[in-house]
């Protein structure tokens, strides 16, 4: 989905100077905006789909024991059993073909169950468990050539129902400001002493008028 520079020595995946036109949660989301794109008779050449922000999943299948491991092995060996009559027979041809077909699948259930016990018993029961990996990608990012960029992200704002999520710089936390009371408050002082009560006599009170 990009336009080359060059049949020989372009690359298939790379663009000019691209620039980003929207981030998508789902490749649905992104698929369906380039065959928006694509009806409105844009010229999607220039337009890549990037999956950003991969990540490994690894499904578990089920636990693993001797019967399952020996029951792999067994399995295993009947696909190379199988690939190896045919290449015995494509080379060596021979009356009786059941015959060799029944030979190369006992040698290689045989080679499957040595190789699958063997491989088992050398994990030391470190890894008791099957399953599959898989990257994926959490968010998928539209780009397009820097020559028709704008127009691709004009085109895709007329979209209806379009979820595109433009570059936008990220908002600055904001702080709350302390109170004014609490900023310019008077500084506290100890309250001032009470008078002694007065005594008439005593002559270092002032006398009253």
């Amino acid at each position: 989905m990009s336009q080359l520079s060059s049949p020989r020595t372009g690359n298939l995946f790379e663009l000019e100077y691209p620039q980003s036109v929207g981030i998508y949660q789902t490749y649905a989301e992104a698929q369906k905006v380039v065959d928006f794109l694509a009806d409105s008779k844009f010229p999607v050449q220039n337009l890549a789909i990037v999956g950003t922000e991969l990540r490994t999943v690894e499904r578990v299948l089920g636990r693993r024991t001797w019967g399952t491991v020996l029951l792999g092995g067994v399995q295993n060996g009947i696909t190379t059993g199988l690939i190896m009559s045919l290449i015995f027979w494509a080379f060596m041809p021979v009356d009786n073909i059941w015959a060799l077909f029944l030979y190369a699948l006992a040698i290689g259930v045989l080679v499957g169950v040595v190789f699958a016990a063997l491989s088992y018993w050398m994990s030391q029961g470190k890894r008791d468990f099957t399953s599959v990996s898989q990257t994926v990608a959490t968010k998928y990012e539209l780009l397009a050539e820097h020559k028709v960029a704008v127009q691709a992200r004009e085109m895709v704002r007329t979209m209806p129902g379009a979820a595109m999520a433009m570059f936008t710089p990220a908002a600055a936390p904001v702080v709350p400001a302390p109170h004014v009371g609490e900023q310019y408050a008077a500084p506290q002082y100890p309250p001032p002493a009470p008078e002694p009560p007065r005594t008439e006599g005593d002559p270092s009170q002032p006398p009253q008028a």
